[in-house]
């Protein structure tokens, strides 16, 4: 009778903490996001992800590998046309092609982007000027920049 007791009382103290661990608006799934730094430069974004995995998963990228945490990655970032350059259990480089639009002669401009999770720390960078954002869903307003090399 006591052993249902102990069990009951767990249960209860963990269907209380789950909820407190959901609010994070920065985590999704196993992944808390610390920040993300996007260059932009001749219409291509080169977008670097520093990230914290819970402990109890990193075991299983060793036996599994990292295919879920790619596609999870990918889904937080909300780019369909994101490649991936680098990734590890902590922080991963992404590009995107054709991210901004080319008007022309150097000039681009980086339209509004949502990400699915809110990002604590979000710095847009272009060869003129850094816009910095804190505990945001998404970059607002786009971005008008001339690229540095403009024969690309």
């Amino acid at each position: 009778m006591r052993a249902y007791a102990v069990v009951l009382l767990i249960l209860l103290i963990i269907s209380m903490a789950v909820p407190v661990m959901a609010a994070q608006e920065e985590r999704y799934s196993y992944i808390t996001v610390k920040d993300i730094t996007i260059n932009l430069n001749n219409g291509r974004a080169i977008i670097h992800v520093n990230y914290k995995v819970d402990e109890a998963t990193r075991f299983l990228f060793f036996l599994l590998g990292k295919q879920d945490l790619k596609n999870k990655l990918m889904k937080i970032l909300n780019y369909e046309d994101a490649r991936i350059n680098r990734i590890d259990l902590s922080s991963a480089d992404f590009t995107v092609e054709d991210a901004a639009l080319s008007y022309g002669k150097g000039i681009y401009w980086y339209p509004s982007h949502a990400f699915n999770i809110v990002i604590p720390s979000l710095s847009v960078q272009s060869p003129q000027a850094t816009r910095n954002f804190t505990m945001t869903k998404e970059f607002p307003s786009g971005m008008g920049y001339f690229a540095t090399d403009t024969r690309a």
